[in-house]
């Protein structure tokens, strides 16, 4: 492992000499050059990376570096198929790391697990598909089992997947938002009635001001920089909120400039750059309302009475809570002083049109709904939601996690959808709700549940308390895993354990001979078109809606549609949502249109989907301490708060590398990142290696060894540390309150030197 300082800015060269190698390590140097330019175009694919949506004005070139590592990921040569499996027991591969894994290439046919031989064996389509569907009929309720959904799934597969399960009869959909930004749709779905992002891409071009709360952009999502800089540009300015100095959030050379090229230069991205503690994010927010809040007593002309008096509901309960908010108290959890809190609302005020984003560092904390809707609150305040240039803009992860929620992916689907299911499919689905991740966990570890379907995607690899999960997972009857790549998921076995193989993003779908499109919705409730440019040799893995199809056929026969035939056309499966969904009336028209078709955000026209009619106000106390009581009484030790996150080599739990360029870390992911004075104060130095353990008041240790630590610009108690090798240091009960989503940004650990179990041997 090695650490240096990063001086460039995100972007520019290092950006072109990464997706350089990682072409390079593809070995399809050329055929992957011709498809990185198909990407996010008109008539080619979309990014199978992060969700964030195309400009009328981008450039020629649609994708980052990010996006590029997707791609030649994707579209390798390699290939894992029954001979592969045969050298390789189960047993040695859990050994393996995740890099590994994946870097073996693209599984190639489906095979069955041998617990005799530990092996996975080739099986033919027909059988697994009458496997799954015994299984299934076996069952004594359809309750039993769980069908998890990746964010990558396409809207047609989602759909379908939905429309098998609820005929099946149960609304178990664990899924990846489950995990990431559950709490964005709990909460503006309470507060302005729609769970999604009321913004468009175009009203980036009309903002004064982007507070950017709790994400790194120039790592998760790196074509918002590009957004980011020609906002910043013009002169709107950009305020972030983050624990760590992410270099993506400080400056950024945009490849596609050459003068920024050649010259070396940069554009300034943040004007004023806060280092909130962890989970202090509601803290600051409030304390700028409380700072704005004395303003308008003063005056009575600061915030946007005319908006607040027409459009909601709730405010006199809500400055009373601002009111009775301490200083002391703001200031302690926040981690900011009353000085840079009150610079922030006066950058706030001296802003007309407001946008604020937010992602995982937000969303993954046990106040997490209540963050977002103090967020919420201040946007209302100033009637900076339903205006140009001004709106709340979650930032999404995966491409499509959003539009499979609009599809149906939900364990609490609301009446309307059902009922309009019922109208269109003529049966009754279950009403009652379903599991999400966290509780499907839950479900399989007593018993309750005996298969597991998943519809690509690392369970294993993403969810909370990792152990658990494994042991989950093992006690059920099936578990069937729908992917293209080997992954951690799929050496976690069950009795009987499935892997099927399917087409990517990038791949040509060809259906009763005719290439099929797919469609995608990115973070701005735009819907358009994707259609894979790589033919190869695919002809043993099969696209997600015939999968699907397959195992709904088996396990249904021709109920509730003729399964088989409507994969034929991908056209029938989008005039079948277009039937069911409102919105997508004209789907099939709509999403081949240059640019693809707006679906449309009621909160966006001031037109509140909420049992008043009216945008709410939430009024919440600020967390006592961000620590609970509970866990400081399992120490004498001192206690850091610890974030999970991503390196730049990665994306989700796929691992690309071991280069973390923009942190300046290479060669290890078992690290922890840290206040250099914190380091001293232990008695460590740079570099040692140490152990960290989980506080939760049960009787499991969670304790993850041997990582090293890194000297890091991060407020002092905070730490941070990669997924998902931290992740058995989140405990499944530790969720969200109202969202059920992992807290795996507020971790309270102890830190103690670690002691390698073979020298005390």
């Amino acid at each position: 492992m090695s650490y240096k300082e990063y001086k460039g800015s995100a972007g520019g060269w290092g950006a072109l000499a990464s997706t350089a190698k990682h072409l390079l390590k593809s070995e399809n140097v050329a055929k992957n050059i011709r498809n990185l330019l198909k990407t996010n175009q008109d008539h080619g694919f979309d990014c199978p990376g992060c969700a964030w949506g195309e400009q009328t004005h981008s450039t020629t070139f649609r994708f980052c570096e990010n996006g590029a590592k997707a791609v030649n990921w994707e579209a390798t040569s390699r290939r894992v198929d029954a001979n592969f499996f045969a050298g390789h027991p189960v047993s040695w591969l859990k050994k393996q790391s995740d890099y590994y894994l994946e870097y073996q290439g693209r599984l190639a046919e489906p095979v069955v697990y041998n617990p005799v031989t530990d092996l996975y064996e080739a099986i033919s389509w027909q059988q697994a598909f009458d496997l799954i569907a015994e299984q299934l009929n076996a069952l004594e309720s359809p309750d039993q089992a769980e069908f998890y959904t990746s964010g990558r799934a396409s809207n047609e597969a989602a759909f379908l997947y939905q429309l098998f399960a609820r005929k099946l009869g149960t609304n178990n959909f664990p899924d990846c938002s489950n995990m990431c930004h559950e709490a964005s749709g709990v909460a503006l779905k309470q507060a302005i009635g729609v769970g999604k992002g009321t913004v468009t891409m175009d009203d980036f071009d009309d903002a004064d001001a982007i507070f950017v709360f709790g994400q790194n952009p120039g790592t998760n999502h790196p074509r918002m920089l590009e957004t980011l800089s020609t906002a910043a540009k013009r002169g709107a300015k950009i305020i972030s909120f983050n624990p760590l100095k992410e270099r993506g959030l400080e400056r950024f050379t945009n490849p596609q400039v050459p003068t920024e090229m050649l010259t070396g230069g940069a554009t300034k991205i943040t004007q004023q750059y806060f280092t909130p503690n962890l989970g202090g994010d509601m803290a600051a927010v409030r304390g700028m309302v409380k700072v704005l809040l004395a303003r308008h007593q003063q005056t009575n002309d600061v915030f946007d009475q005319a908006f607040i008096d027409q459009h909601t509901q709730g405010l006199a309960d809500y400055l009373i809570a601002v009111e009775a908010t301490q200083w002391q108290h703001i200031v302690t959890q926040s981690g900011l002083s009353e000085a840079q809190i009150t610079q922030a609302a006066d950058l706030y005020q001296q802003s007309k049109n407001v946008i604020i984003t937010w992602a995982m560092g937000i969303t993954q904390h046990k106040h997490s709904v209540e963050t977002i809707q103090e967020i919420t609150n201040l946007q209302l305040l100033f009637g900076n939601v339903g205006r140009k240039g001004a709106g709340l803009c979650p930032v999404r992860g995966h491409s499509n996690v959003q539009g499979d929620r609009t599809m149906g992916i939900n364990e609490k689907p609301d009446a309307a959808f059902l009922h309009s299911l019922e109208e269109t499919f003529s049966f009754k689905p279950p009403q009652h709700q379903g599991h999400n991740v966290v509780q499907s966990i839950e479900a399989m570890l007593s018993g309750k549940s005996k298969v597991f379907i998943a519809l690509g995607g690392n369970f294993v690899a993403a969810t909370p308390d990792t152990p658990i999960t494994e042991q989950a997972l093992s006690q059920c009857e099936l578990t069937v895993s729908i992917a293209t790549k080997l992954n951690r998921t799929h050496l976690t076995v069950g009795k009987k354990s499935l892997i099927l193989p399917c087409l990517g993003r990038t791949d040509i779908d060809m259906q009763n001979n005719n290439p099929q499109s797919v469609t995608v919705e990115d973070s701005f409730s735009m819907v358009h078109a994707s259609q894979g440019v790589v033919k190869s040799d695919t002809a043993m893995m099969l696209s997600e809606p015939a999968i699907i199809a397959g195992m709904a056929q088996a396990t249904l026969g021709d109920q509730p549609i003729e399964w088989l035939k409507v994969i034929e056309d991908y056209d029938r499966i989008r005039d079948l949502i277009a039937k069911t969904i409102p919105g997508f009336k004209e789907m099939n028209q709509g999403s081949k249109q240059d640019g693809g078709f707006y679906l449309g955000n009621t909160a966006a026209q001031r037109v509140w989907s909420t049992a008043s009619a009216k945008a709410q106000f939430k009024a919440y106390d600020l967390p006592v301490s961000i620590v609970s009581e509970s866990q400081r009484a399992l120490t004498n030790n001192r206690i850091f708060v610890l974030q999970t996150l991503r390196s730049h080599d990665q994306y989700n739990t796929t691992i690309y590398g071991f280069e973390d360029r923009y942190r300046g870390i290479s060669g290890d992911r078992k690290i922890i990142m840290m206040h250099p004075k914190d380091i001293e104060d232990l008695g460590f130095k740079a570099e040692d290696r140490v152990d960290v353990e989980a506080l939760w008041p049960d009787d499991v240790t969670r304790k993850v060894t041997g990582f090293q630590l890194i000297p890091y610009d991060t407020p002092r108690g905070n730490i941070a540390a990669y997924f998902p090798e931290a992740n058995p240091l989140v405990a499944l009960a530790s969720y969200g309150k109202g969202s059920f989503t992992p807290t795996s940004k507020t971790i309270a650990v102890v830190i103690t030197a670690h002691v390698d179990a073979e020298s005390i041997i």
